[in-house]
């Protein structure tokens, strides 16, 4: 035979090998169609569906292999395909048409058809293992655009699990690369992950391979997938809490950081918490935040997960009883935002409540890495600021002492900027830890006087909203209660007790506000500048028309002004 009559009977052999393949291909589009249509034994035939569905974007990527990789593959596997195709084509007809000759013989024979399906599978995933197809060839399915219905949606999702069952590592990496596009960018692909397949199965397999670039892809996803409350259930139910931990102990940086936000969307149910700290997820993340090993976010998603963790009194204690809390008051110096916030907070979730573990963070050195964050020299964000204000307020109230620390170490003074010069959040959350503050002690009272917090506090009595209005009132209220403030209010402004008089006059009713307005006058009484000002302004009449409508403290406050007067009175007549 020569040369040129070989080179022709390839090509026919190549030509036929194509067509075969081609019409393999269509064949199976022909079932997947038609099993739609079956009304009967729909459990099988929905495992039927989903192997066709792999088998066909399988081939398809043979298709696009080169020719000597297409014909080794259609001369082996593509007839027997055919011919399992065919019969379960009969088979499905008999169930659309109801003519079968029993119920028990046609399960068995879905029973032997999804069997030959996995095997034919199985095959071709073994020909792309021993090289013989290579990812390099093989057909990349384009992703449906925008508006794709949920069948074209679903194929492409079920393209990607064939490779990932079948392709070697590179193809692997892709098929995971591109499914976290499409779930990061439209989340009706995550409903579909949980639908086609087994694709969460495959998903929480790869999170255990050696291979870092495969396990961070995978961990990347089931992080994704975690973002919604429907799926949690599905990834906890497919055993993946135990996988992810392993990942915190022996994946990649980024592997454990997408390990690390996964279990923290997970714990948020205190079963899962047990389930984590079995795994011996608490040890793996308190080496993470004491290694010194890792950056900033990896540590900042440690100590957010083992906040969650904290929660469950049982794994507290481990935490407690390994003697970490001196790491984390270090971590809240971090210059890394992140760090900062998560540890901050981890530290007031695991002491608050908790006297003997308050009095540890405190004995640590917590109090005061809390309110050097406040520093207004340091470049802190606002976010991180409201963080350690919040802190401040849960766990340095519980004593005197603790309250005596904070003055000394300056947060009078950085309360007070904040006060003056705070964004918004800061500043309300500055008022609020300032109410807390004035109930402590006579000495900070006068502390807080001494700083300048009285006129600052008479500016936000007239503030937009009612409850900075109400906490500035009650602040100034506890404030004047001192005879030192009193006399410094009644002096620093000749407009202050006016200023308060006008406010009396807004219409809301006789409010909790007023009432403290009223308890801030009548404190006021007790020093005679006080008094000789509030019976000499314009606005007294304020007060009056309070008292005629059976105000009782503004009676009460026409009374002492009344009583006085009249003492002067007597004075000036037995003096003359």
């Amino acid at each position: 035979m020569g040369e040129e009559e070989q080179n022709q009977n390839s090509t026919e052999s190549i030509t036929a090998m194509k067509s075969s393949l081609r019409q393999a291909i269509e064949d199976i589009f022909s079932l997947i169609s038609l099993s739609h249509s079956i009304k009967v034994f729909t459990v099988k035939w929905l495992l039927i569906r989903k192997k066709l569905e792999e088998l066909s974007s399988g081939l398809m990527a043979v298709e696009n292999c080169d020719s000597s990789q297409n014909t080794t593959v259609s001369s082996g596997l593509i007839p027997s395909v055919l011919a399992t195709v065919n019969e379960c084509h009969n088979l499905a007809r008999s169930c659309v048409d109801l003519s079968y000759s029993g119920k028990l013989l046609m399960q068995s024979d879905l029973d032997a058809m999804i069997a030959k399906f996995e095997g034919h599978l199985k095959n071709l995933s073994g020909m792309y293992t021993a090289g013989i197809l290579s990812q390099g060839f093989a057909i990349v399915v384009s992703r449906p655009g925008l508006g794709a219905c949920k069948d074209e949606m679903r194929f492409y999702i079920g393209d990607l699990l064939t490779r990932m069952k079948i392709g070697d590592i590179e193809m692997k990496r892709q098929a995971l690369v591109n499914l976290y596009q499409v779930v990061d960018e439209d989340e009706r692909y995550g409903k579909l992950v949980v639908e086609v397949g087994d694709l969460v199965n495959v998903l929480v397999g790869f999170l255990d391979s050696p291979e870092m670039e495969i396990q961070e892809e995978a961990s990347k996803i089931v992080s994704l997938l975690s973002g919604f409350d429907l799926y949690k259930g599905v990834l906890v139910g497919a055993g993946i809490i135990g996988p992810l931990v392993r990942v915190l102990e022996n994946g990649s940086e980024l592997g454990k950081g997408a390990a690390a936000r996964c279990l923290q969307r997970l714990t948020v149910n205190s079963e899962n918490a047990w389930s984590v700290s079995a795994h011996g997820g608490v040890t793996a993340l308190l080496k993470i935040c004491s290694s010194g090993e890792f950056r900033g976010e990896l540590i900042g998603l440690a100590c957010a997960l083992l906040r969650n963790l904290v929660g469950v009194e049982e794994i507290k204690r481990f935490i407690v009883e390994e003697g970490v809390i001196s790491t984390f008051i270090k971590l809240a110096r971090s210059r890394e935002e992140i760090v900062q916030i998560n540890s901050m907070e981890f530290l007031q979730n695991i002491a608050s409540a908790d006297d003997p573990v308050r009095e540890m963070v405190i004995r640590e050195g917590g109090i005061r890495a809390l309110v050097r964050v406040l520093d207004p020299r340091l470049s802190t964000s606002s976010k991180t600021r409201e963080v350690a204000l919040r802190a401040i307020e849960k766990l340095c109230f519980s004593s005197q002492n603790c309250v005596n620390m904070l003055m000394n170490y300056g947060f009078i003074d950085y309360l007070f900027f904040f006060l003056r010069n705070g964004e918004v959040s800061v500043q309300e959350l500055a008022l609020k830890v300032t109410v807390r503050l004035c109930g402590t002690s006579e000495e900070a009272k006068k502390a807080m006087g001494d700083a300048g917090f009285l006129p600052e506090l008479v500016k936000l009595l007239d503030a937009k909203s009612y409850e900075v209005r109400e906490m500035a009132t009650e602040a100034l209220s506890s404030l004047v209660s001192i005879p030192k403030n009193r006399k410094r209010f009644v002096q620093d402004d000749d407009r202050n007790i006016g200023y308060l008089l006008q406010l009396l006059d807004q219409g809301e009713g006789i409010s909790g506000n007023k009432k403290l307005l009223l308890s801030i006058l009548m404190s006021l009484t007790s020093c005679s500048s006080g008094r000789r000002k509030i019976a000499s302004s314009g606005y007294l009449k304020n007060i009056e028309k309070l008292a005629e409508a059976e105000v009782t403290d503004a009676k009460r406050l026409v009374r002492k002004l009344s009583a006085n007067r009249f003492r002067s009175i007597l004075s000036g007549f037995w003096h003359s």
